[in-house]
């Protein structure tokens, strides 16, 4: 295989579970993990002496909540005083100090980069990773971040549902044949996020119209609003027992409460139904049809106009959600022809195919025409939010305006660049601060500043301000308010992902050495237990029972013990 270079892969990093996928022969390979598995759990979990990524991590946070990180791609990209954060950090069993959500990130990347690694029998360098189309700019670059942290190479970020379609498109063969056009919106209700997208399918292109959605909503909240409704349950029974009690104490000493699996061994049962599981989150599933309306709207469509809608994101599977959709639609039925679990990666691994160069014909010449989901632009005197790039504006794209000086004599210019649809720019999204300097005194709005924002195929953003008058020039480099990581702190990330790759490296030859090693011990331990016990039998046929079960637990603890010690 030498000489010999690994296909760019596509990675759905989710919130909840993450997949991969490849194109390989002239086809998307979604590839399955260490455990079988075609999505992993997008956990990490750390021991005393361990770091567990996907499936190992999901299946001890139970016994070790603490360590367990989960849902990191609600942290990244946002400060930690980010309102959303605070109440996830409620629910939230986990700390998250010692590490950055970027490095959280990395660390399910590189999961998924060893298992197509795994898979391919090559090293991989190069991935598309998607990202929610509501996805900001500084939670974008964040992805990025994460990805050079894992040791890939980004080679784009595409939005969730544009990845979706294109897997629609090649299911339906719509981005291959030569028929007619098809508006099609793409419903993506996710673990953690939540996306709308209305787009025009015709031939090989997918020309995204309008996007919408909450980069807040999803299964988790579906899954609070029932420990909230259990919880509940139980500090009712909770209370009535204690009730119970208080009238109980006031004419004996002492009683007991006793309730059915409540906390630490003691037992609390309850059941739901599906209408109290609706019930519970009516308001929830609602709320997702207003990005629906919303999207129709700026795609200047009406419902009448949309010929299919895809389902995708495990939380589609609900009924309650699927029957709201429907009715919107005026009952027309569903399309649930793709996985939705895997759509994205699909998506995403025609696109790494396309930018690699490796896909046949049928891949090669498919385009992708997306949009920016906010509006950008710079703040003006009094707090005016000027738009330079409208939201839904087809990217890539590069826009200019001018500007001028407010008052008298000014040398130095601060621009203030936002994101969102209000008026005052301190009720949008703060992405970052510039300053053009050297510009000569003159009286207020004699000058004039040319500023151009260019917005990339990635959706990430660079702005710069020109003196039209000296020529002076300033290029953004936007320092994000909101947790953007350093070259410096990226580097250090990178060099601590290695040193975990090496420990758990060394972790896992030293967990095969020790169990090969104690395997001829321990089978000779146990069939030594087991003659014990056979021996004992022969002498004892007239025991007691309570001393046929003491031998018993004698013989059980012996091979239970030896073999948690063998197990991985």
């Amino acid at each position: 295989m030498a000489g010999k270079s690994a296909p760019a892969i596509g990675i759905d990093l989710g919130t909840t579970y993450s997949c991969v996928a490849v194109w390989e022969h002239d086809r998307v390979e979604i590839i399955a993990n260490d455990q079988g598995n075609r999505t992993t759990p997008s956990y990490v979990a750390f021991t005393d002496t361990e770091r567990f990524v996907g499936d190992a991590a999901k299946n001890q946070a139970a016994i070790n909540p603490v360590n367990t990180i989960f849902d990191s791609k609600r942290l990244i990209g946002r400060k930690y005083t980010d309102p959303s954060v605070e109440y996830d950090l409620k629910l939230w069993p986990f700390k998250e100090k010692q590490f950055a959500p970027e490095e959280i990130s990395a660390m399910i990347l590189t999961k998924m980069k060893e298992v197509a690694e795994a898979y391919l029998g090559l090293p991989v360098k190069n991935a598309v990773i998607t990202v929610p189309a509501y996805f900001n700019d500084s939670q974008r670059q964040a992805t990025r971040d994460a990805g050079a942290i894992s040791g890939l190479n980004v080679l784009r970020i595409i939005v969730e549902p544009t990845a979706a379609a294109i897997a629609y498109g090649l299911d339906k063969e719509l981005l291959i044949n030569t028929g007619g056009q098809k508006n099609v919106l793409i419903f993506d209700l996710g673990g953690g996020t939540f996306d709308v997208s209305l787009l025009t399918i015709e031939k090989s292109m997918v020309d995204v119209k309008a996007v919408g959605g909450d980069t807040h909503l999803g299964g988790e909240d579906f899954d609070n609003r029932m420990v909230n409704h259990f919880v509940q349950a139980a500090l009712r029974r909770l209370r009535s027992a204690c009730e119970r009690a208080k009238r109980i104490l006031s004419s004996i000493h002492q009683t007991s409460i006793e309730i059915d699996a409540l906390f630490e061994g003691i037992d609390f049962q309850s059941t739901i139904t599906r209408p109290r599981f609706e019930e519970l989150n009516m308001d929830l599933f609602r709320q997702c049809m207003e990005p629906v309306e919303s999207c129709l709207r700026d795609a200047k469509m009406d419902k009448h106009s949309v010929q299919d809608i895809v389902l995708v994101g495990g939380s589609t599977r609900i009924p309650k959600v699927q029957q709201l959709l429907q009715d919107f639609f005026n009952g027309k039925t569903l399309c649930k022809s793709i996985n939705p679990d895997e759509a994205v990666a699909y998506g995403a691994a025609v696109q790494a195919a396309i930018l690699d160069g490796r896909g046949n014909q049928k891949a090669l010449d498919i385009a992708i025409m997306d949009v920016t989901p906010l509006s950008l632009g710079f703040e003006c005197k009094g707090k005016v939010m000027t738009v330079v790039i409208p939201r839904n504006t087809t990217i890539p794209t590069k826009k200019e305006t001018t500007c001028t000086t407010a008052y008298d004599n000014l040398t130095h210019v601060l621009f203030l660049v936002y994101e969102g649809e209000r008026a005052r720019s301190t009720e949008n999204n703060l992405l970052g601060r510039f300053t053009l300097g050297g510009i000569p005194p003159a009286p207020r709005a004699v000058p004039v500043i040319n500023v151009c924002f260019d917005l990339d195929a990635n959706g990430i953003l660079n702005v710069s301000a020109e003196d039209k008058n000296t020529g002076q020039k300033s290029r953004i480099t936007i320092s994000f308010d909101k947790g953007r990581l350093s070259r410096e702190e990226i580097e250090k990330m990178v060099q601590a992902a290695e040193k975990y790759k090496f420990e758990d490296e060394e972790h896992k030859k030293k967990s095969k050495n020790i169990s090969s090693s104690l395997a001829s011990a321990d089978m000779k331990k146990i069939e030594d237990a087991i003659e014990d016990a056979m021996q004992w039998l022969d002498g004892n046929q007239l025991g007691e029972t309570d001393e046929y079960e003491d031998k018993m637990k004698e013989l059980e603890s012996i091979t239970e013990r030896l073999m948690i010690t063998k197990k991985d």
